[in-house]
């Protein structure tokens, strides 16, 4: 007799066995062809935990950790890395005595959707024997949690209050091979902290993984260049199906429409079994979502129904879950995603997979000291992780929109972020780690030294580093503690003496969520409309903080956010980053006031924080940063797009495509600019000539 572990059905959720009976269905009906199922439905999760092709490992990985202190997992797709290695540990006796298994995620929905696949597999409540922490949510108990899923960023931050991990005896980072900026940080303080705690181990697990770079990395010795059998490497072959690739015979001109023609082919041509379509940011899967909703109000009834789904980082959680429920069998699930789908979730039944070829990345430019998201092609490593998204559950198809020829003209792999990302963030948190002397801080992709000297500049100008470069006493220990970049720490700090910090907390939380503004493809006129009542000519920081006034002004309605074309979602999320960040700020006993619709006082604020991102009008109707004279635009998405352009803006970042476009701006006074920051410009760029220059250029300014 099978035992089985009680479940509690919670409301408004399908009642248990309602998925197994549906599953059960589309087995004895239909052709054995389209049929998609979970063939261990009916066997326990024990079972199913056993057919995984990780199991036949399971005493080699625990043999191994015992002897090294590094174990590098090369495990292929579906073999059950992620879910089962953490369930080893705990039941090998690593989360015994008082400690933790520790284990990252570059993504927030990652964390999330993978701890609470094993607590349900653990049959615990999720936050109890199993829990999660992201940026501004812990679902964990202090004493209970023994296995604790998080982003690679948090387990970064956790090591400011615990430097060694005293807590943690196996850390666990997964998906490594995606080497984002917080991955490449915890190698390096890892190897640090295993000086210290031999006993501590790291597993470095991924699904494409330059393995002998990570371990040579870990065996290499930093004080005599000697190198120590210490890490080991295993690889797990993985359970994945044929997969049919196919490739566009030309170019196309427009990725998007292709996406969307292509997805219509396939539901109307192909056997049953979802899609998944990757594009590149949430605009282009807004804008895709828009076009397949159109086309499926033409289908006839009689057609297999289709469901789009959305699925980007800053999507709010619940809509993210809505990815991975079963749906009915007459109905095709198409998910539209960026790259958060590539390797960080697993979305059952794919069967079809559509490549647009690009990928929205964050780069920075060390010459001009600008930081923005840029539209790049992706690497042939992360075309085949795509492509393996198709066979999970069967065999399946791939379709490129690109040739054969460009794919082989592709990257092999993907630049690691720390080689194109703003360091300043980075040499901020290894100070506050002890780190003084970050340029011989032993990284796994060192940076270039001009990046490097970019950081430490801002850093300096932002008052976080003193003249020997050491963190600045208490403010740039403070802006260490905030989980922004810090810019927006320093403006936030600086909040109470403005006199402003209740607006600058909004602002501030609105920035952390993306698309407040919503604008449907069939109603671009009226969304526009709805935007202008809360535009206002100081930019788009104060409109934001309209938007978010009236938005609790309203009671926070629903409905009131529809009929306005705004994100009920994203407000919602920004009222609870918004809570975290005043709880910092109480912390710090900055003092919270409001301005009282002092609006200079706010923008002075912002300024600030912002002052390096400052930028002034050209006769040429474009505009020139104060620092490098570097040719920027304002974003179309702007307030101040299409009013008559301010001389004197600021801007919270770059957005690149085929010009360099400056989003969420506000209106200055360049008197501000000397009066908040005149060490930076004194030392960095020279703004009596920018200002002389300027009023020569035009006499009007």
């Amino acid at each position: 007799m099978t035992s089985f572990t009680p479940k509690f059905w919670k409301p408004g959720t399908d009642k248990p066995g309602a998925g197994l009976k549906e599953e059960r269905r589309q087995v004895g009906e239909g052709s054995g062809e389209c049929v998609v199922y979970n063939p261990n439905v009916a066997v326990s999760i024990e079972q199913q935990r056993q057919r995984l092709p990780v199991f036949k490992h399971r005493n080699h990985i625990l043999y191994l950790l015992e002897k090294f202190q590094t174990v590098v997992i090369v495990g292929e797709t579906g073999c059950g890395k992620s879910t089962q290695i953490p369930q080893y540990l705990v039941e090998a006796g690593w989360g015994a005595d008082g400690y933790k298994v520790g284990v990252t995620q570059p993504r927030r929905v990652a964390a999330v959707t993978v701890a609470q696949r094993v607590a349900e597999e653990r049959g615990t409540v999720i936050g109890h024997g199993v829990g999660y922490s992201i940026r501004f949510e812990d679902c964990t108990d202090p004493e209970a949690t023994k296995t604790k899923f998080m982003t690679d960023g948090y387990l970064v931050r956790e090591m400011m209050n615990d430097p060694l991990l005293s807590k943690y005896s196996v850390i666990m980072l997964d998906e490594a091979h995606e080497r984002t900026l917080y991955t490449d940080i915890a190698v390096g303080l890892l190897k640090k902290i295993q000086r210290k705690r031999p006993e501590m181990r790291i597993i470095v697990a991924s699904a494409t993984l330059d393995a002998e770079a990570f371990r040579d990395f870990f065996n290499q010795n930093e004080t005599d260049d000697t190198s120590k059998d210490t890490a080991s490497i295993l690889t797990v072959e993985g359970r994945t199906f044929a997969v049919d690739v196919f490739y566009s015979l030309s170019p196309v001109p427009d990725y998007v429409k292709a996406t969307v023609d292509t997805i219509m082919k396939l539901h109307k041509t192909e056997p049953a079994g979802d899609i998944l379509a990757f594009l590149t940011g949430q605009d282009e899967v807004e804008q895709a979502m828009e076009m397949v909703m159109q086309q499926i109000r033409t289908f006839s009834s009689d057609h297999m129904k289709m469901l789009a789904l959305p699925m980007y980082g800053s999507l709010p959680g619940k809509e993210q879950m809505r990815v991975f429920e079963r749906i009915s069998r007459n109905t095709r699930k198409v998910v539209l995603a960026t790259n958060i789908a590539e390797t960080s979730i697993t979305i059952n039944g794919i069967v079809y997979v559509i490549d647009s070829g690009f990928v929205k990345m964050r780069a920075y430019n060390s010459k001009t000291g600008l930081s923005g998201l840029v539209v790049v092609p992706v690497s042939q490593a992360s075309a085949q992780q795509r492509t393996g998204r198709a066979g999970r559950v069967r065999s399946g198809k791939a379709y490129r929109l690109f040739t054969e020829d460009d794919y082989k003209s592709l990257r092999k792999t993907t630049i690691p972020e720390m080689q194109r990302s703003d360091l300043s963030t980075v040499i901020l948190q290894l100070k506050c780690l002890g780190i003084d002397n970050v340029l011989r801080f032993n990284f796994l992709s060192p940076p270039s030294a001009r990046a490097m000297m970019r950081g430490l500049e801002l850093l300096y100008a932002l008052g976080g580093i003193d003249d020997h470069s050491k963190l600045s006493q208490p403010l740039g220990i403070r802006m260490a503690e905030f989980p922004l970049d810090p810019m927006f720490a320093k403006m936030l700090l600086m909040s109470g003496d403005f006199g402003c910090s209740e607006e600058i907390l909004s602002i501030a939380a609105l920035l952390q969520v993306q698309n407040i503004f919503q604008t449907p493809s069939n109603e671009k006129g009226k969304a526009e409309q709805a935007k202008r009542k809360f535009s206002v000519a100081e930019g788009d920081h104060i409109t934001l903080l309209n938007v978010y006034e009236a938005f609790i002004k309203f009671g926070k309605n629903s409905r009131w956010c529809h009929e306005n074309y705004l994100n009920y979602k994203g407000l919602c999320r920004a009222m609870t980053v918004r809570e975290q960040l005043k709880k910092l700020l109480k912390k710090f006993k900055v003092k919270i006031v409001s301005s009282e619709g002092d609006v200079d006082s706010v923008c002075r604020c912002v300024v600030a924080g912002f002052f390096a991102n400052a930028a002034r009008l050209h006769p040429s109707g474009e505009y020139r940063t104060i620092r490098d004279d570097h040719s920027i635009h304002v974003h179309p998405s702007s307030v101040l797009y299409t009013e008559k352009p301010p001389h004197w803006v600021v801007f919270h970042e770059v957005l690149q495509t085929n010009k360099d476009y400056m989003r969420d701006l506000t209106v200055i006074e360049p008197s501000w600019l000397y009066e908040l920051a005149p060490h930076y410009y004194q030392y960095g760029t020279d703004m009596e000539i920018a200002a002389k220059r300027a009023k020569m250029e035009d006499p009007t300014s």
